[in-house]
């Protein structure tokens, strides 16, 4: 069983930035964050393999997001600059069952609470 707690969320300015951390209580995998706006689907935003090496970003937040991971600590984290209006939603850290990074919400097992992120337009 893996436990995730996000941190960092909160409101700013379009423009500016903000970063997330997702601590992972247990062994973690491949990690991954995803976001979800009131009646829609869960979206993928960004993924890391379990040694961090390899990453994959959703196309509308490329160039500006970066996922990292401290394996040490148990934590990812997602760097967000040049905030936008339209990335103002609740964001979810999840851990899936396998190493390799993946997009895909059912190949995650485990989710975090979400943390919101607000960028007033």
């Amino acid at each position: 069983q893996v436990q995730l707690v996000e941190s960092g969320g909160g409101l700013v300015q379009a423009g500016g930035s903000l970063r997330l951390s997702c601590a992972a209580s247990g062994r973690s995998y491949a990690m991954g964050w995803f976001r979800q706006a009131p009646g829609k689907e869960r979206e993928f935003v960004a993924a890391i393999s379990w040694s961090g090496s390899v990453t994959d970003y959703a196309d509308s937040v490329k160039g500006r997001f970066t996922i990292s991971r401290d394996n040490a600590k148990n934590t990812i984290y997602l760097q967000m600059n040049n905030l936008k209006a339209e990335d103002t939603t609740v964001y979810y850290c999840a851990a899936s069952t396998g190493l390799r990074v993946t997009t895909l919400v059912n190949e995650y097992a485990y989710w975090g609470q979400g943390t919101q992120v607000t960028v007033p337009s």
